[in-house]
Order: C-alpha cells, then structure tokens, then sequence
C-alpha cells in the first residue's frame, strides 16, 4: 500500500500539470488559427474568450491520454536516474508489480474519458462551434437536393428533387409504398408537397397513385389512406452533414442508421464512431508503453520523457489515420479501421514492458 501511494502520489501533480500545460496549447493553437477571422469581423474579445473556454474541455479531452503518458515515463525515469528503482528491485518487487496502480489507474481512465467526452466535451463543443459560426457570419442551409428517406421499416421510400427549410416543401415527391414483402404495391407522386405541423403528415398537392396491380402500373385516385401515412418528420429531409466526432456517441449512431436506410455512403462516419470507443483506451496503451520505454538512460530525464511521449502519441495518430482512411476507402472494415491502432499498440506495449529494464 505505501509503495501505491508513493507511486500515484508522485505521478498526479504531474499529470495535472501536463493537461493543463497540454491543454493551454491546443487552446492558443486554436485562437491563433481564428485570429484572422476574428479580426475581420470584428469580433468582441468577450465573445472570443467564451469560444476558447467552450473549446478547452475537448483540448482537456486531447490532452489527458499525453499528459498520462509522459507523467508516468517522466516518474519511472526520474526514479530510476535516483536509483530508487534499484532499490525497489533489490526488495523483491517486480516492475509489474511495482507499475501495477498505474495499469490499474489507466483502465479507468479510459472508461473515464470516454463518458468525459460524450457528457462533458461534445456539448461544449457544440457551444463553441455554434458560438464561432454566430462570430463569423459563417451561414449554413438546410436545404436538401435529390432526398431518399426510407422508413416504415423499409415498406415507405420517399424521393425528392429538392426540400425547401423555409416552406418546408417536397418538390417533385415520390413515394413508394411496399408490402410486408418488400414488393412493390404503388407509388404517388406529386410536384409538390408540404409539411401539416398541426397533424405532423406530409400533404401532398395534386397527387397521382400508380396501383402495381396483374395487368401492370394503373392510374388512380391517390388513396387518403395512404397519404395519412406520410407521417415521416420534415427534420429527416433536411440537410443533415454531421461531423459525428463533434456529436454523442448516441446521436452519431442515430445518424448513421439515417444515413444507411437512406441508402448513402457511412463507412467513413461508422468508423468514427467506433473510434469514440477506441480511442480512450490509448490512455490504458500508454500506461504500458511509459511503463516499458523508461529506464533506458539516467541522463536528461525530462527531455527524453517529453520527446518519447510525443513520439509514441504521433506514431499513433499516424497510424490511425491511415488506418481510418482506409476503412472510409472500403481498404478495411470501419471497425478494424478504428481498434486496429489500439490492437498493434497494445501488442508493442507489451513486448516493450517484457523488454523492460528490471
């Protein structure tokens, strides 16, 4: 117990140093990006510090898995160039052992910062995104053009040139309407139809029903039965391109299963998700990799800590992203795309702390 707390007690100052220093930095990288543009448009300085403290529990989020890292190599160096290590070895106590906490430490950090990102980063992100767009005049629109939804589980497929934000209008409206079979039953078209916020249905104008029927397509009256079924939001008709790394895990997979009935591409927004589960664990890769790389010299303790932190935390990102671009290429699965970093740095972690110094 006391070497746990000896440990740990010499780690944490250090860590908390680290995400603050850490974190500051990506917050200047990130006003020092903007500035221009907050010049240009003439942006209040109130405004500008509310943007970088909307910014900073996702530059806390960046920062934490580094910060671990380098507090942990940076303790374990320092004890060793103090022949503390030597000490602890000549007692009985293994590395393993001795590192033990930390590993321990690691595994909650990652559950940790996993739900610290979707509860408390994303919404601040969100903020600060909204926040910046308002400051720079950047405008949006959510009009859409040549819109697919399917819904009813798959017995409705809605197809329209174009859907107008502010009438809330479906031009040039297809619907297709299929049995419990998925075989084709009839489609209504219409040129144009508009969203009824009282009864929350589609109210199409002038609309035609083709009735699928032995003898081929046949013209009919457009069924009210079948129009009272158009019930599907105007929300979902909306031009919808979600960053899904600056949304909750929930809300991307709502996105994403959006995206795949609707029959558009995914792979690249799929592998982000998964990423939001991977990605935390690195916090438990670098517990074992500072454990593993420490020891090696007693010279120039703090400077070799900091740059085989930043080494090994490029290396990864490296990694992922090429890992990520291929799984948005179809090289790999979305899955693998996002834990094979994890997967390849785990087992590297390993053979680094079997390699170890003792």
């Amino acid at each position: 117990m006391k070497l746990t707390g000896y440990i740990l007690k010499k780690i944490f100052p250090i860590f908390l140093g680290s995400v603050f220093f850490f974190a500051l930095l990506l917050d200047l990288v990130d006003f020092f990006m903007n500035l221009p543009n907050y010049l240009r448009e003439e942006a209040a300085v109130r405004d500008i510090l509310t943007v970088i403290a909307y910014y900073t529990p996702k530059a806390v989020w960046y920062s934490i898995p580094i910060a671990f890292l380098f507090s942990v190599a940076y303790t374990l160096s320092d004890l060793y160039a103090h022949n503390e290590m030597e000490a602890v070895f000549a007692s009985g106590v293994s590395l393993l052992r001795f590192t033990m906490p930390v590993l321990v430490l690691s595994v909650f950090l990652s559950f940790g910062l996993f739900y610290y990102e979707n509860y408390v980063a994303v919404p601040y992100l969100e903020k600060k995104i909204a926040l910046q767009d308002t400051l720079l005049k950047r405008k949006s629109s959510a009009n859409n053009e040549n819109v697919i939804v399917i819904s009813d589980a798959g017995r409705i497929v809605y197809n329209a040139s174009r859907y107008t934000e502010g009438s809330r209008t479906l031009t040039n409206m297809y619907v297709v309407f299929r049995d419990d079979s998925r075989r084709l039953d009839c489609i209504i078209y219409a040129p144009k139809a508009l969203w009824n916020e009282e009864k929350s249905v589609w109210e199409p104008v002038n609309p035609v029903e083709y009735k699928n029927t032995e003898d081929g397509m046949e013209t009919v009256t457009a069924e009210s039965e079948k129009i009272a079924r158009l019930t599907e939001s105007y929300e979902i008709f909306r031009k919808s391109e979600i960053d899904v790394e600056s949304v909750t895990a929930e809300d991307a997979r709502i996105y994403i299963e959006h995206l795949r009935n609707a029959g558009l591409p995914y792979q690249e927004e799929l592998s982000v998700y998964y990423k939001k589960y991977a990605f935390p664990f690195i916090i438990f890769i670098a517990g074992f990799l500072a454990v593993g790389l420490t020891g090696r010299t007693k010279k120039n303790v703090l400077l070799i800590s900091l740059a085989s932190s930043i080494s090994a935390v490029v290396l990864y990102y490296v990694f992922q992203m090429i890992t990520m671009i291929m799984a948005k290429n179809g090289v790999m699965s979305p899955f693998m795309g996002a834990w094979l970093p994890d997967i390849v740095f785990t087992f590297l972690s390993v053979l680094f702390l079997k390699l170890a110094r003792t």
